[in-house]
């Protein structure tokens, strides 16, 4: 991935005048939710764990037909070599949040920054496990023969709804992006830290489709789901712009008006 060593030298170079953080963080609140994304995604793991898997006479039956159309073009794919490869702009995701602490900005509100990256990531976690574990969608590869039937009758093959690997990702970019322009709002790098946020949580999806492991709907819905928490977590804790509004009649002979004002 060429593009991530360029966006972690615009993460760290870029340096703008402001110094106040732009998020309101408290423990009390914080925390507790912290825990609770914690403790729901310790269910939804032990939910994955105890899923049915397809019998080998059940697996053996299913065909591509099997699958909606939408989805079809994937049914069968299975490359290991495809699987290993998602894992490097997988993992690399999750450094962006922290190459951004070298910012003169970002870095000196590192300790709240990172609460709300693993606020973040704890609500992402909470939301795909639990559903993973509740939803039986068998994973692409089951409709071919190119993996063993082993591994098809697995109970990792029926959680493919939706993507965990393309959440995650889009969790983790989008979280640096947002809080990038937060707290760099005049930086000519926003464009580039958004491309980069966008591409490679996309990146990801595509190589769990060609590795068999996820649906093209479930790369979308995984890609929805994290980059809305991403952004909307940081957003949930921007400070309130508190302002003065007030209505000051004019009028005259024949005329009559109102001047809206708004002061912040």
């Amino acid at each position: 991935m060429k593009v991530l060593p360029y966006i972690f030298i615009l993460l760290a170079g870029t340096a703008s005048a402001q110094t106040e953080s732009p998020y309101k963080t408290s423990f009390k609140v914080d925390a507790p939710a912290i825990a609770v994304g914690v403790g729901l995604t310790a269910l939804g793991v032990s939910q994955m764990k105890n899923k049915t898997a397809l019998t080998a006479a059940e697996a053996s039956a299913l065909t591509k037909n099997d699958v909606n159309g939408f989805d079809r073009g994937t049914a069968g794919n299975y490359s290991e070599s495809a699987d290993n490869a998602s894992y490097i702009p997988f993992y690399a995701s999750f450094a962006m949040p922290v190459v951004m602490l070298l910012n003169k900005n970002e870095g000196s509100k590192a300790g709240q920054i990172m609460a709300l990256y693993v606020e973040t990531m704890a609500a992402t976690g909470a939301i795909y496990t639990l559903t993973a574990g509740n939803v039986y969608r068998n994973r692409p590869f089951v409709y071919g023969t190119e993996a063993l039937l082993s591994k098809r009758t697995d109970k990792d093959a029926r959680r493919a709804f939706f993507a965990g690997h393309t959440a995650a990702t889009a969790s983790a970019t989008f979280f640096a992006a947002k809080v990038f322009q937060d707290f760099n709002p005049d930086s000519k790098a926003r464009p580039y830290v958004w491309a980069a946020a966008a591409a490679v949580p996309a990146v990801v999806g595509y190589y769990r489709m060609k590795a068999g492991m996820h649906f093209l709907s479930d790369n979308i819905v995984g890609y929805a789901v994290g980059a809305g928490v991403g952004v909307l977590v940081p957003q949930l804790h921007k400070k309130t712009v508190k302002g003065d509004f007030s209505v000051v009649p004019m009028m005259a002979p024949g005329y009559h008006a109102a001047a809206l004002t708004y002061t912040f």
